[in-house]
């Protein structure tokens, strides 16, 4: 399965850039410069397959420089092809409407100032993307859900997915995380899975102790996502350190207030359906569900769920792909609600690889549930306030 993902990346990476290369090569170099040109181009797009070479060898310290070089120059190179593409949809363009006279356009000046101009703009968007990556927001909601017999009024959830933590995880991103936290004061703080996927060592014993810190009344708790699957971290000590709960396919009361049950994801083979894993819920407390993809709402929103909070989608992380989960998904960010179910799904806190977001925001959702008492219209009764 990696082999297959990794080799679909790399065909995803050297395909548009066979376009770029001959595009740019055609369009903008002049013929005592292409030597020099291929050199470059190849030297540099050779960065990202090299450093999967070095990470499985012994040299693996030249992986890892080479692997955070290429982490900003994949997305530097989707937005180059888009670049060099638009330009050549605006060139057939003037072949009908001939707004650009073809001696500008052949013009060595032209040509070399399309390009810089092609160049800073796929610049400006990944700088903007880092950015936008890490800054850390918060989405607010608020919603009325029925109490049933439920002392509880309100409710306050902070909801994050798709942190990604391992040892390359800025210490300093997890302390901003747990300070927003703090500001929130939720009641409750959900993880919706791909939580870790990194290794035991001491830059996880720094994030694992800031995670600690994380006290609200209610506590901690969270699901399992395919990251964890992948990574063996289902197994592994982090949870219990940093102060998570995992809920493997699990309902549990809260203080006698709510339900919370957690689904594994998809990819553990002896996952429950939704209705096997709610069928131990009576119908005297809301229920709140995580499930770390979103992937079956509609069969969800049959059961007796009153909200539901999801990840994994990121919301694509980068243009144009966010068009893409958006068409896969029925809700692949943001918030739906379906017959009785509210459903939420974040675009992460932080992201898979890329330390850039060009869709998206790195966000901490807050959801406030009202609990309210349901008034039946009943001729000669009235319901307990």
């Amino acid at each position: 399965m990696n082999l297959s993902f990794h080799t679909m990346i790399l065909l995803a990476y050297t395909l548009p850039n066979i376009y770029v290369f001959f595009r740019i090569l055609y369009l903008f170099i002049g013929r005592g410069y292409r030597l020099k040109y291929t050199l470059v181009y190849l030297a540099i797009v050779a960065i990202y397959p090299l450093s999967d070479l070095f990470n499985n060898s012994n040299l693996s310290f030249i992986g890892a420089i080479l692997g955070t070089i290429s982490n900003y120059l994949l997305p530097f190179y989707l937005y180059l092809f888009l670049s060099v593409l638009l330009f050549d949809i605006f060139l057939l363009i003037n072949l009908v409407i001939r707004v650009l006279p073809a001696e500008i356009r052949k013009a060595s000046k032209f040509r070399k100032y399309s390009l810089i101009s092609i160049i800073i703009v796929s610049v400006l968007i990944v700088l903007g993307g880092v950015i936008n990556f890490r800054t850390i927001r918060t989405t607010e909601y608020s919603i009325e859900v029925p109490a049933r017999s439920s002392g509880l009024k309100h409710l306050r959830i902070a909801f994050a997915a798709d942190f990604h933590i391992d040892t390359e995880t800025p210490v300093n991103f997890v302390k901003k995380f747990v300070e927003k936290v703090e500001i929130i004061s939720p009641d409750i703080m959900l993880f919706g899975g791909d939580i870790v996927e990194g290794h035991d060592g001491e830059r996880m014993d720094a994030q694992e102790q800031l995670l600690k810190n994380i006290k609200p009344k209610y506590g901690v708790y969270g699901v399992l996502g395919n990251h964890e699957y992948y990574r063996g971290q289902d197994r592994g000590s982090f949870f219990d350190k940093a102060g998570i709960r995992i809920l493997r396919d699990t309902i549990i009361t809260i203080d006698n207030v709510f339900f919370l049950a957690g689904r594994l994801d998809s990819h553990f083979s002896d996952r429950k359906s939704v209705e096997e894993l709610l069928e131990s819920a009576s119908d005297s407390l809301p229920l709140i569900l995580l499930d770390h993809r979103p992937t079956e709402l509609i069969e969800t929103s049959k059961t007796r769920t009153d909200v539901q909070l999801s990840g994994h989608t990121h919301d694509g992380q980068m243009f144009p792909i966010n068009l893409i989960t958006r068409k896969v998904y029925l809700l692949s960010k943001g918030y739906m609600k379906i017959a009785d179910t509210h459903f939420f799904v974040t675009s992460g806190i932080r992201q898979w690889r890329f330390p850039v977001r060009t869709s998206g925001k790195s966000e901490i959702m807050v959801i406030d549930i009202n609990f309210v008492r349901v008034r039946f219209n009943v001729p000669g009764f009235k319901f307990p306030l």
